[in-house]
């Protein structure tokens, strides 16, 4: 966004009154973009603050893992998608703290902004449940980083294998291990053992497809926990049909760099993924509260924090309650319609005086992707799996992708990834040392 689109002018062009009422929006993914854009082009200042210059659909994220689509194809920089509402600004910030008294929002260089509304919208992170040395050898899937590291290792594995003449080091290098049996887990398995048996068959003559492995560990009795059984006993026999092995009921011990000890099995591995639980953003520090639940911000039926009534959360940093008084679970959907309801609520609140309504979250089912023609999709009162689901999560997803250009972009390398099972983006960084994750990584859905 240029000076000129950065100003804070009204949708006639004109600059809004110093009396316009002040929003600040911490963090720009599903919820956060979902809020602004409902405020975008109205007699409100906006104020967009994020780490990041871009945001990312994260749910195709392990696609870019497993070198199936580029960073590009899933992210855009939020000035561009934001760069249209002449009463928005962007700013490439960090939030140590919140004034609630002052009403200020502190930035990480030592400057605040003021608000008048204040939406927490900073997603999760990955948790480690204590073992945070854990991060530096089985990364998670929440940042473009974290999923060049893992392509990075899974690519750099088999070139190591093609060159070794010891069989019991090719089936170490070429054993990938994914801890974790929720969406995440299921997907990367599925994508990892899809992307093995193609680069075997195709680039790499003394490899061959029993040297590879692929398991997926779960301390639970089932994987994909949140799905009906028939669901999950569906995704587990198309897994093992791939030739993912897959381990329920088996808790991770120790995390080594070339290793891992699940159970009573001691596991020499080339790649180690992390997808076992989140938990929140810290954001409930800034307000000095603790937060319940994975570190969720309680919230009430208008999403304002417990408390304090001009601060709302939304997204994975939100524990919001369903009409059944269960947590509502922390999905892309749920964070998107939030912010569309909350950006809807503080623009007729500020500028009609009109109350709004209690948040109710309307599902839309809940989906996972198992492989090549094989998925399932959870409606609550029914269900589909195979490939009409696996079409329809390729279709849902695409729908979501932010824009025009990149659900084209996406839907034309998918089209021909399907007819020629060709995999585009299998680049090895030639700076291997560069490719060190940050153990404070966290970031803003």
């Amino acid at each position: 966004m240029d000076e000129k689109s950065s100003g804070n002018e009204n949708r006639d062009g004109a600059s809004p009154s110093r009396t316009a009422p002040r929003v600040v929006i911490v963090g720009a993914g599903f919820g956060g973009l979902a809020a602004a854009r409902e405020l975008g082009n109205t007699e409100v200042d906006v104020t967009v603050i994020d780490r990041r210059n871009h945001n990312l659909f994260q749910p195709l994220l392990y696609q870019v893992a497993t070198a199936a689509l580029s960073p590009a194809d899933i992210s855009e920089p939020i000035r561009r998608t934001l760069g249209r509402y002449r009463n928005i600004k962007v700013m490439l910030a960090e939030v140590v703290g919140v004034d609630t008294a002052a009403k200020r929002v502190n930035l990480d260089y030592g400057s605040s902004v003021p608000y008048d509304q204040l939406v927490i919208a900073t997603g999760s992170e990955y948790n480690y449940f204590g073992h945070e040395d854990w991060r530096a050898w089985a990364p998670g899937l929440k940042t473009i980083h974290e999923a060049r590291l893992i392509r990075q290792r899974l690519l750099l594995a088999f070139e190591k294998a093609e060159l070794s003449q010891d069989p019991e080091e090719k089936k170490a290098l070429l054993t990938s291990v994914i801890i974790g049996g929720g969406p995440t887990g299921v997907e990367m398995a599925g994508a990892i053992a899809e992307l093995g048996r193609f680069m075997i068959t195709r680039d790499f003559r003394k490899l061959e497809p029993d040297h590879m492995r692929v398991i997926l560990v779960e301390a639970g009795p089932k994987i994909l926990a949140a799905f009906p059984d028939n669901l999950t006993a569906y995704a587990r026999q198309a897994l093992e049909k791939m030739g993912v092995e897959v381990m329920t009921g088996v808790t991770v011990e120790a995390i080594s760099k070339d290793e891992v000890v699940a159970g009573s099995m001691r596991i020499r591995t080339g790649c180690v993924i992390w997808g076992a639980g989140v938990k929140a953003s810290p954001a409930g520090r800034w307000l000095g509260i603790e937060g319940k639940a994975g570190g969720r911000i309680p919230v009430g039926p208008d999403l304002s924090v417990t408390g304090f009534p001009d601060v709302y959360a939304i997204g994975d940093t939100a524990l919001g309650l369903a009409e059944d008084g269960k947590p509502l679970p922390a999905l892309a959907q749920v964070a998107k319609q939030q912010g569309e309801y909350l950006g809807k609520a503080i623009r007729t609140g500020l500028l009609e005086g009109k109350p709004a309504d209690p948040f109710r979250f309307r599902n839309r089912g809940n989906t996972a992707v198992v492989g090549r023609n094989s998925a399932i999709f959870d409606f609550g009162r029914w269900t589909l799996k195979g490939w009409f689901a696996w079409l329809l999560w390729a279709l849902v997803h695409v729908y979501l992708l932010v824009n025009f250009e990149k659900r084209l972009l996406v839907s034309i390398q998918w089209i021909w990834r399907y007819l020629t099972r060709q995999r585009g983006a299998r680049l090895i960084d030639e700076n291997a040392a560069s490719f060190v994750p940050s153990s404070t990584q966290r970031t803003e859905t």
